[in-house]
């Protein structure tokens, strides 16, 4: 089995969000109670991807590292790369060329949260051979890049944006493909919007039989923060499910320490240097459960 490397794309100028981007980008923004980044990030690591690459604008680059630095702290490790201006999905892959080597990659979209049951995740990463994309059943595909079947219910093409109805599985911002995609990136003509886009990436592995679809059912949710709704449409999903359950959504120190990455006493020391809070708080509970867990 191939390894896997993560990318997060949290490039974009992220106009639609203006004013609230004037300053950051929207990746830095609060969805509920932690960055928006922290989101993507937990999606990579509950597929068990520990080795990343953040790509984002020269002037947020520093932002990111001051937040994550090496990633070591949490059991990663985190390099990052620079997207001058937003050339489109797929330059992402050019841009991490020689982070992917010859490993398969798991490339995510900055804005996209998904929340759910990641076991089907992490199945499509260990079993990807070339390509495989994500589907979720929308009720306004003419936003989104749609996938049409065949009478088989395989797939025999992604349109983006759609003027007539082709069906209502929109492709996600969450992609795995094979050490091969970035060649086949730079081989890409750019759109009339002058962007290299990851459909038309997508639709090349299609033509060779060589990409798979994995529907995500009921039971998860996706949600888009590109505009000021969807921004506080996740807020509100993220604080309801959050205020609920008593547990937190996106808390990338508890999973470090679930998935293994990071060993009990690592986690105690870097838990026990974070200022007061109702986050640190809930980070102590779940040191303190694993505890008497343990005395039983």
């Amino acid at each position: 089995m191939k390894n896997t490397r993560g990318i997060i794309l949290a490039g974009g100028s992220g106009s639609r969000l203006f004013p609230l981007t004037s300053i950051y980008s929207k990746q830095l923004l609060a969805v509920y109670d932690k960055p928006m980044i922290y989101y993507p990030l937990s999606t990579l690591m509950l597929s068990g991807v520990r080795e990343l690459l953040i790509i984002s604008t020269p002037e947020m680059l520093k932002w990111y590292r001051l937040l994550f630095k090496d990633g070591k702290h949490l059991g990663l490790d985190i390099k990052y790369a620079e997207q001058k201006e937003p050339k489109g999905i797929a330059e992402a892959l050019i841009i991490g060329k020689d982070f992917i080597k010859k490993d398969n990659v798991m490339l995510i979209l900055g804005d996209n949260i998904f929340y759910g049951d990641f076991t089907e995740m992490r199945k499509a990463k260990e079993k990807n051979e070339n390509a495989t994309i994500f589907a979720y059943y929308v009720k306004d595909p003419e936003r989104y890049g749609i996938i049409e079947f065949d009478g088989k219910d395989n797939a025999k093409n992604i349109i983006e944006k759609p003027k007539n109805h082709v069906s209502n599985y929109a492709v996600v911002g969450l992609y795995i493909y094979d050490s091969d995609s970035p060649r086949i990136a730079m081989s890409l003509n750019p759109s009339k919007r002058g962007e290299l886009e990851i459909s038309d990436l997508n639709n090349v592995y299609l033509k060779r039989r060589e990409l798979q679809v994995v529907k995500l059912g009921r039971g998860f949710a996706w949600l888009d923060t590109g505009t000021p709704e969807s921004l506080l449409d996740a807020s509100n999903f993220i604080g309801t499910i959050e205020s609920r359950q008593s547990l937190k959504v996106g808390c990338i120190e508890e999973i470090s320490l679930r998935m293994g990455f990071l060993p009990y006493s690592k986690y105690k020391k870097l838990v026990l240097g974070y200022p007061d809070s109702e986050y640190k708080n809930y980070l102590m509970n779940i040191m303190r459960d694993i505890k008497i867990k343990e005395d039983i």
